[in-house]
């Protein structure tokens, strides 16, 4: 190729603009100390071990000791925005949070759909003598007012932020979901007066949103429309974290009125994420993509 000739092709590549998602961002949730936290924690680090589950037949990355939480902002390829975002939640049983396997994956998937994918990078474990869903709880919240904070930066319209959790994030986006008129903490800054309602939910073979008696657990406030998002919920039936959770909180969804939609499988068992196998539980991510597409939520925004 002729210099002048290449030079020319550069030029309009730049003029055309990428055709890439721009880098993740990184920010942190709070101006200063998280609320509540006073002890101070090891280093934050991979708490992965060679006898751990795999998921896929591949090992994931069990994050540990978060004190410093986050969001990373994933925005979708350039032409390929629809100006909605999804608060990703990833599960760990509140000790851990598993930041690719239900994490940097999911904002992947996410972005190949036209949405903004915004991973939230959580406070584990529990805090001695809180629940133990009240530090996680405390960041979504303030991660939801961010995103709509930041809403004309990011490309997204602020009445189209969902939140897709897994596991224990399944229980925490649940909670949001039902639970969000006051901040479970004293507002900071602007970001805390937005709302931090997700505008529908997706609960991936979801955690601890019913007792042993199959009440839901009372943090999870009984849904009720239109309070309530639409929500999309996952679980196999052997699922050892017990698949009553997605279906007697559906039962409840239902009996609230609130729009949702439920898919059982029989085999598939617990902390599969996006990783396809022989079970049929880990297709999941096609149907979610249609009921995301039947709810408006992968249209361009007008």
């Amino acid at each position: 190729m002729k210099p002048a000739y290449r030079a020319a092709v550069l030029a309009a590549c730049l003029l055309a603009g990428p055709t890439l998602p721009a880098a993740p961002e990184v920010i942190n949730l709070w101006p200063g100390p998280p609320p509540g936290d006073t002890v101070q924690l090891p280093p934050e680090t991979n708490l992965t071990r060679s006898t751990d589950h795999l998921a896929g037949g591949r090992p994931y990355i069990r994050l540990g000791n978060i004190s410093t939480p986050t969001i990373t902002v994933y925005p979708p390829p350039a032409g390929h925005n629809t100006g909605t975002a999804v608060v990703v939640c990833p599960g760990g049983g509140y000790r851990i949070v598993s930041i690719d396997l239900e994490g940097t994956e999911i904002c992947d998937w996410l972005n190949s759909l036209g949405v903004t994918a915004v991973l939230l990078k959580y406070r584990v474990p529990a805090r001695e003598g809180e629940p133990r869903y009240l530090a996680p709880l405390q960041d979504a919240q303030r991660a939801l007012g961010l995103v709509r904070a930041h809403a004309g930066a990011w490309g997204i319209d602020p009445h189209r932020v969902g939140v897709i959790g897994f596991s224990a994030g399944g229980d925490m986006a649940a909670i949001l979901s039902n639970d969000y008129a006051e901040r479970a903490y004293p507002p900071v800054d602007a970001a805390d007066r937005l709302g931090c309602r997700p505008d529908f939910t997706l609960l991936i073979y979801p955690a601890y949103l019913v007792g042993k008696d199959n009440v839901l657990a009372p943090e999870v406030k009984p849904p009720h429309a239109p309070e309530t998002p639409p929500t999309f919920l996952v679980q196999a039936e052997d699922d050892p974290i017990r698949v009553e959770n997605a279906f007697y909180y559906y039962l409840a969804l239902h009996r609230g009125g609130v729009a949702a939609e439920l898919h059982l499988y029989p085999t598939g068992g617990h902390g599969y994420g996006l990783r396809r196998t022989d079970a049929t539980a880990t297709t999941w991510p096609d149907r979610a993509a249609d009921w995301l597409k039947a709810g408006g939520w992968l249209a361009p925004a007008p």
